[in-house]
C-alpha cells in the first residue's frame, strides 16, 4: 500500500471548525498553513507573517491549540494556520492527528514546511512526505545562521532542482529571508 494510501486510509471527515458566517469568510481567503517539527521557528515565522492579529482556539474534540491569523501579501489576503508540531503524516499524538486533519480537510493553497537548517537530513523525510501527498509545500531552511556558523553549505538551488519546490533559507528571529518568502509566496500564488 503506497503512503498516500495509507494516509487517507480510515480517514473520516467530521464536523467543521467554526460557525457558517466565520467559515465562509475564511473559505474565501487562500490559506497557508505552517507546519514543521516543534521548535523550528514555526511560531516565530506566523508571528512574521501575520502581526498582531491572531486568534487561538482549540480544534473541534481536542484539546490541541491551533492559532490562526490574516496577513496581506502583494496584493493577496491569506489566512495563516500556525500547526501543532508534526514529525510524520502518520500521526502517533494527538498534536500530529490535528496537523494532518488541517492539511487534508482545509486544504490549504500553499503549505510552508519549516525545517531547521542544521538538522536538514533529519527533517527532509516530513518534506518528502507531504510532496508525496501532492500538497503544495515551498520548503523554508530556518535558523540557516546557526548552520553558516557550524559550516553548514546548503545549496539551496540544488535542493529546489531536486525536490521541484521552492527552497527559501529564513533566520525568523531576525527576519532575514522574509521577504524573499513572501515574493516566493506571491510567485507561488500567480501561478496556482
Amino acid at each position: 500500500m503506497s503512503f498516500v494510501n495509507r494516509l487517507f486510509k480510515g480517514f473520516k471527515p467530521t464536523g467543521s471548525c467554526c460557525g457558517k458566517e466565520e467559515e465562509n469568510i475564511k473559505d474565501s481567503l487562500n490559506k497557508i498553513a505552517i507546519v514543521g517539527s516543534p521548535n523550528v521557528g514555526k511560531s516565530v515565522m506566523f508571528n512574521r507573517l501575520t502581526g498582531t492579529y491572531v486568534t487561538v482556539s482549540n480544534y473541534p474534540g481536542t484539546t490541541v491549540e491551533v492559532t490562526r491569523g490574516k496577513t496581506k501579501i502583494g496584493d493577496n489576503e491569506f489566512e495563516v494556520i500556525d500547526t501543532p508540531g508534526m514529525y510524520s503524516l502518520l500521526p502517533i499524538t494527538e498534536e500530529e492527528r490535528v496537523a494532518r486533519n488541517i492539511l487534508i480537510k482545509e486544504k490549504p493553497d500553499i503549505v510552508i514546511h519549516i525545517v531547521d537548517a542544521k538538522n536538514l537530513e533529519r527533517m527532509l523525510p516530513l518534506t518528502l512526505q507531504l510532496i508525496e501527498a501532492k500538497l503544495p509545500v515551498l520548503l523554508v531552511l530556518n535558523i540557516i545562521d546557526e548552520a553558516e556558523k557550524i559550516g553548514m553549505k546548503i545549496r539551496l538551488e540544488h535542493l529546489e532542482r531536486d525536490l521541484k519546490i521552492p527552497v527559501i533559507s529564513t533566520v525568523s528571529t531576525t527576519g532575514r529571508g522574509i521577504d524573499i518568502l513572501k515574493g516566493r509566496i506571491e510567485e507561488y500564488v500567480r501561478n496556482m
